[in-house]
């Protein structure tokens, strides 16, 4: 499974590879970043015709990560990506607007990378 992870801090990536070698390694899950929402819409143009999960987080600067999943929403139907937001703020408002918007599921900062890896397996 492709993954693309979208957040602002760079950091982000080489957490990401830690926690996920072995399912790396096992070629289970396939790991593609991108730096900002706009980085994110140009890195899906090229995989388009991949099934994609998409783990983004919300506040970004530049376009944020509720405006990426309505433009995701929209534009990228078949076959339809599905997307997990991740935020630093839990808060009602934010979990609102992104069920709303079509978000599949929605976890907070930091995250669980236990709990990630339920949901990812899950989706496998």
């Amino acid at each position: 499974m492709k993954i693309l992870v979208v957040d602002d801090e760079q950091d982000v990536k080489t957490l990401f590879l830690q926690r996920f070698r072995k399912e790396i390694r096992n070629g289970e899950l396939d790991f593609v970043f991108a730096f900002s929402g706009e980085e994110a819409l140009k890195t899906l143009e090229n995989i388009a015709h991949e099934a994609v999960l998409i783990l983004s987080d919300i506040n970004m600067p530049g376009m944020s990560g509720l405006e990426l999943l309505k433009t995701i929403k929209k534009d990228y139907v078949a076959p339809p990506p599905v997307v997990m937001m991740i935020t630093a703020y839990g808060d009602d408002e934010n979990f609102n607007t992104a069920k709303a918007l079509g978000a599949d599921d929605f976890l907070t900062k930091p995250v669980d990378f236990k709990l990630l890896k339920e949901k990812l397996i899950q989706k496998i």
